[in-house]
């Protein structure tokens, strides 16, 4: 039997993006897709993986996980490489709709 994941989109804060946080902390955040859960997980990738694709540094091999609420797997692509507040506030206007589940 063969489980299949389902796709979330991931963010990687650095820079200024990243102030609130311990600059020894490398992680890439994202929502489950099953749960709604927020999560996060170690970036396995370098940096000079991304690359400049719609508007953003994505890296759209992306990375694989499971959710600690719900235990499911799950595929994290794109990961998307934030750097500061600019980019950070266009990424929530662009992404946002998807990262947040539906009560429908």
């Amino acid at each position: 039997m063969s489980r299949s994941s389902i796709e979330t989109v991931g963010v990687r804060y650095t820079g200024w993006a990243a102030l609130n946080r311990d600059p020894l902390e490398d992680v890439v955040e994202y929502t489950c897709p099953h749960c709604g859960a927020k999560g996060a997980k170690a970036a396995r990738r370098p940096r000079s993986a991304y690359h400049f694709t719609d508007g953003f540094l994505q890296d759209l091999q992306g990375e694989a996980g499971t959710c600690r609420e719900c235990k499911q797997s799950l595929r994290v692509a794109p990961v998307v490489l934030v750097h500061d507040r600019d980019e950070q506030r266009r990424f929530n206007a662009v992404f946002l709709a998807d990262l947040d589940l539906s009560k429908n």
